[in-house]
């Protein structure tokens, strides 16, 4: 089942992706705005790591796709926690030129109607490196998230510490969004 956006199609990572994966996975400046360790990623690691893909996993990744621009990004929904029901996301948009254009703010959004309407989760989580203002402006400015806390120091990049910046949605925040916007758009406010 591929999940989709006003813009945006977040479908199963196929093959043939593995070789644009693999270059976004190597670029540092991706790389810089996103968490974890970074290391020099093969094309034999990148299909081991495809091969270890599974619809079974509390592990989902999914391909974000234009439809005129083909691949553009990837989106997941890890850590996937039943008996609570929450998860973590995380999303990146391949193609610098492409960032500022919705294309994240839909993949967001999708995700959020999915995990919530969808699976029935109850929150989802994610962190962002305190300098990725277009990653914070996503998530809280445009999409509801809520920032819950900081790790103080907790990245080392550019040879010194950033925070790590917690954020996250309730089902329930998500649900008054929606229906907030709905309201709006009712009332032929622009939304």
């Amino acid at each position: 089942m591929n999940i989709v956006g006003k813009h945006v199609l977040l479908r199963a990572i196929e093959r043939e992706d593995l070789l644009l994966l693999n270059r976004w996975a190597n670029d540092p400046e991706i790389q810089r705005l996103i968490g974890g360790w970074h290391f020099p990623t093969s094309q034999r690691d990148q299909d081991e790591w495809f091969a270890s893909l599974s619809c079974n996993s509390l592990n989902q990744r999914f391909a974000i796709e234009v439809s005129d621009l083909g691949l553009i990004g990837t989106a997941n929904l890890v850590s996937i926690d039943w008996k609570n029901r929450t998860a973590f996301h995380g999303m990146l948009i391949g193609d610098p030129a492409l960032h500022g254009k919705g294309y994240g703010v839909d993949t967001v959004r999708a995700i959020m109607r999915y995990a919530f309407d969808e699976l029935g989760l109850e929150r989802l989580d994610t962190d962002i490196i305190e300098y990725n203002a277009a990653s914070l402006r996503t998530y809280i400015g445009k999409c509801g998230w809520v920032e819950e806390g900081r790790r103080m120091g907790w990245y080392f990049r550019d040879g010194r510490r950033w925070d790590k910046v917690l954020v996250g949605i309730t089902r329930e925040r998500y649900h008054e969004i929606e229906r907030n916007q709905a309201e709006q758009r009712d009332s032929g406010a622009a939304v």
